[in-house]
């Protein structure tokens, strides 16, 4: 079977292509519904032969609502294509996709920063400055505590590492 970044490349492009200038604006939306179709429980219901693509797309849709979020009709499109193709696994890989090319157009990328501790407001700040000087771009940042790092900070940005710990 073709991996799932292979599956998932053209539906983030598509949408990346329909949404145009618009596509930092889907950006949540597809994250959200991303995170969604992570749960086991709603892939083993759009598994089931005996439920209707349309009966898939009504739940995710009615859960989406539910937690505040309105579907711009090119997101919901896409829902409704995933769905139909059988591919709702593969969305989680389609809105990391999306991200990163909506990221790439906008010269940011996201950086995950692993510390041994909590990293404060203002401490933070000046990491990521530093980062961005490093790595000659915008970065989104996160923080994950890793309690095996000694001392010092791993950051992943990309396929690029720089490990200080």
């Amino acid at each position: 079977m073709a991996e799932l970044a292979t599956i998932a490349r053209p539906y983030a492009e598509a949408l990346f292509g329909a949404a145009g200038g618009n596509a930092g604006a889907l950006k949540e939306q597809v994250a959200a519904l991303a995170a969604l179709a992570g749960s086991a429980e709603l892939r083993q219901f759009a598994d089931n032969p005996k439920v209707a693509s349309v009966q898939v797309f009504d739940l995710v849709a009615g859960i989406a609502l539910q937690k505040g979020l309105s579907l711009d009709p090119r997101v919901g499109n896409l829902l409704r294509t995933v769905i139909e193709n059988g591919r709702l696994s593969a969305l989680p890989e389609i809105g990391a996709q999306f991200a990163a090319l909506v990221n790439r157009s906008s010269g940011v990328s996201d950086a995950t920063i692993e510390s041994a501790f909590p990293i404060d407001g203002s401490a933070l700040a000046d990491v990521v400055a530093t980062l961005e000087k490093r790595f000659g771009r915008k970065l989104n940042a996160s923080v994950t505590v890793v309690p095996e790092l000694i001392g010092g900070i791993r950051v992943t940005v990309g396929d690029e590492v720089l490990d200080t710990s």
